[in-house]
């Protein structure tokens, strides 16, 4: 409509029964809009949802092993990272030595390596294995964001069958 004086636009806005809405305070002069307030706040409240639901989130899971795990419970570790692989979520892999242990770092590496190669058809290394302190950590994530869920599901039964 134009730019007119704070008085002029207030009585703009009695007139039609209506609000004088600040839009953007930050620019001079400031944009204002004649609108009824309350649906103006419920269309906001309606684009934050919608843009909520847009979100992508995750949560990172923890996967502690030791070098010298067997092979039933690496196993059993390795299927609880793959379905947490399949439901988005990322996976964090740490191998935790004590005492007399860290003599085998390349044990620990080597581990690191097969249960990687295992997880390979759902995730892709986000960081790669460093060593830090008396652990060897690295971070995987899933290949596919959504995705057809039921083909990954056949996937991994297909995967328990090789192991």
């Amino acid at each position: 409509m134009g730019v007119f004086p704070i008085d002029q636009a207030l009585s703009l806005a009695e007139e039609k029964n209506l609000d004088l809405v600040e839009i953007n305070a930050n620019i001079n002069p400031p944009v204002c809009k004649i609108v009824d307030y309350g649906k103006y706040k419920y269309e906001l409240t309606k684009k934050k949802k919608e843009a909520k639901k847009k979100q992508v989130t995750f949560d990172v899971k923890n996967l502690e092993l030791r070098p010298f795990i067997g092979k039933g419970d690496l196993e059993y570790k390795v299927k609880n990272a793959k379905e947490w692989l399949l439901d988005g979520d990322k996976v964090k892999i740490s191998i935790f030595f004590r005492g007399r242990e860290l003599a085998n770092k390349e044990r620990g590496f080597e581990l690191l390596k097969n249960v990687i190669d295992q997880l390979k058809d759902v995730a892709v290394v986000e960081k790669e294995p460093f060593f830090q302190g008396k652990r060897i950590e690295c971070l995987i994530g899933p290949i596919k964001k959504g995705g057809n869920k039921d083909a990954q599901v056949k996937n991994l039964e297909n995967s328990k069958e090789e192991i």
